[in-house]
């Protein structure tokens, strides 16, 4: 039987992975609200990519229409907005159902945990570098499109493998991982490092290095994030941090974090979940951040700003 899959959302992400999944064959329907659901309707769901561009007509659901359980439900809002998207998708969760969330840190998990329970909850990580246009477009703006999945005991259970196969072949990179919490780490530290020097120092990695200090500043951003990995039993690898470091090192480099991008447009950022959250088990474990302190005390500034104005 064909899994019943609902997409929680359709904005970049989320939008991205379900369309890939819909265009695939897969029974695919996005939870949505009601202006992004009027959109979608007029104009269909769109995808700009090297991979193929796409238009679908989505099957589409508000909150209170949900009339029955789904076998999964790909969790990938913002972290600002999850606790009101586990209130509307609640009723499609039943005792079969797994909720593969892919946000970024891991206060989710826990959030999700004191819901539903242990038994739902899958981890997982997404990395693809999309954003949505003027127009409602999902825009892709690299090629990796990569989706990787686990149970959280890292065994490799009936359902995951039922997982996996309904994932495989849907038009992008999917993994099953047999350390998925290591992995969900793995990337805290690399978007918390990026994070932290984009948003505050305001500008790209090649931006950053090309001033003097610029560097080594964003040396000390990973170096600090991997050390409250490492204190929490979760040490990165050496060849990602040698791949990360050159990656925040790189001359002309444009990469930024999706922090900094949001920051750039003036919306909300991940401030508490992905830096309030790590400097919390940092202090738990006595590792000192200051750089990390000092970028998280910046954007909880431009955070109480959007919100004295909204």
């Amino acid at each position: 039987m064909a899994m019943r899959i609902l997409i929680v959302g359709a904005g970049a992400v989320g939008g991205y992975f379900g369309a890939r999944l819909a265009e695939a064959g897969r029974d695919v329907t996005f939870l949505v609200r009601a202006s992004r659901a009027e959109q979608l309707l007029r104009d269909g769901l769109s995808i700009i990519s090297a991979h193929g561009d796409v238009v679908l007509t989505p099957k589409l659901i508000s909150a209170g229409e949900i009339d029955g359980r789904y076998d999964l439900i790909l969790l990938s809002v913002k972290a600002y907005a999850l606790e009101a998207a586990i209130d509307d998708f609640a009723p499609a969760v039943g005792p079969e159902t797994m909720i593969l969330p892919v946000l970024n840190g891991m206060r989710h998990i826990d959030l999700l945990i004191r819901r539903f329970g242990e038994g739902p909850v899958l981890g997982g990580v997404c990395v693809v570098a999309t954003e949505l246009d003027g127009k409602g477009r999902i825009v892709q703006l690299a090629e990796i499109q990569q989706l990787t999945y686990g149970e959280r005991n890292g065994e490799v259970t009936p359902r995951l493998q039922s997982l996996d196969a309904t994932l495989q072949g849907a038009g992008f990179d999917a993994q099953l991982s047999t350390d998925i919490i290591g992995a969900m780490w793995q990337k805290w530290v690399m978007l918390a490092s990026l994070g932290a020097i984009t948003c505050l120092m305001r500008g790209t990695i090649g931006e950053i290095v090309a001033v003097p200090g610029g560097a080594p500043l964003s040396l000390q951003a990973l170096d600090e994030c991997a050390a409250v990995a490492t204190a929490c039993g979760h040490k990165p690898s050496e060849i990602f941090r040698s791949r990360h470091a050159a990656a925040m090192t790189a001359l002309g480099s444009p990469l930024a974090s999706s922090m900094y991008r949001d920051l750039r447009k003036g919306a909300p950022v991940e401030v508490d979940h992905i830096l309030g959250d790590l400097l919390e088990r940092a202090a738990a474990k006595g590792v000192d951040t200051p750089l990390l302190n000092t970028a998280c005390v910046n954007l909880r500034i431009y955070q109480a700003g959007l919100s004295k104005h909204a």
